[in-house]
C-alpha cells in the first residue's frame, strides 16, 4: 500500500480524517497539478472544487471536457474508500460515462459525487460538476468502481 494511504487502513472514516489528510493524498497527483480542493466529504458522497486555468482549458479557451471527466472519476473513487480498509481492498474504477452540457471559460467549478448504489463489490455515484459563479450545471453523469483485493507488500 502507498504511504500516504496507509492512515485510511481502518473501516472509520470521518470528514476530520479526510481533511487532515488530503494534501497528502493529492500530492504527485493529477489533483494537485489541477489544484483540486476538498469542500465536503461524509458517507453519502464528496465535494471538490477546482479554479478553471490554462491548466484545465482546450484550444477553444473552454474548460476541457476531458478534465470535467478527471474531477468526475476522481471525486467517486475518493468517496469509494471513504469507510473501506484500504489495506484490505481498493475502489478501481470500472466505467465513467458523462454529457457536457454547457462551456465555461473562466472561474471555479464545484464537482459533487453522490453514491447511488454501494454493495460489496460495487459502488455507484452520480455526479454533477457546477460553474460556481453562475450556478450553471456543466456536466453530468455516472462512474462505477469496483472494490478489489488490496495488495499489501
Amino acid at each position: 500500500m502507498r504511504e500516504k494511504l496507509k492512515v485510511f487502513a481502518t473501516d472509520h472514516h470521518s470528514k476530520q480524517l479526510w481533511t487532515n489528510h488530503f494534501e497528502e493524498i493529492r500530492a504527485g497527483t493529477a489533483l494537485a497539478t489541477h489544484d483540486v480542493r476538498l469542500q465536503d466529504i461524509n458517507t453519502d458522497g464528496i465535494v471538490m472544487r477546482m479554479e478553471i486555468g490554462d491548466h484545465a482549458r482546450q484550444p477553444y479557451g473552454m474548460l476541457h471536457g476531458g478534465v470535467s471527466m478527471l474531477l468526475a472519476e476522481s471525486a467517486a473513487s475518493l468517496h469509494a474508500c471513504w469507510g473501506v480498509n484500504l489495506g484490505e481492498r481498493i475502489p478501481v474504477g470500472t466505467e465513467i460515462n458523462g454529457s457536457h452540457l454547457r462551456p465555461a471559460r473562466e472561474g471555479t467549478v464545484e464537482v459533487e459525487a453522490v453514491v447511488i448504489r454501494r454493495s460489496n463489490t460495487l459502488i455507484h455515484h452520480r455526479f454533477e460538476i457546477t460553474h460556481l459563479e453562475t450556478g450553471k450545471l456543466l456536466s453530468t453523469g455516472r462512474v462505477t468502481n469496483m472494490y478489489r483485493p488490496a495488495n499489501m507488500q
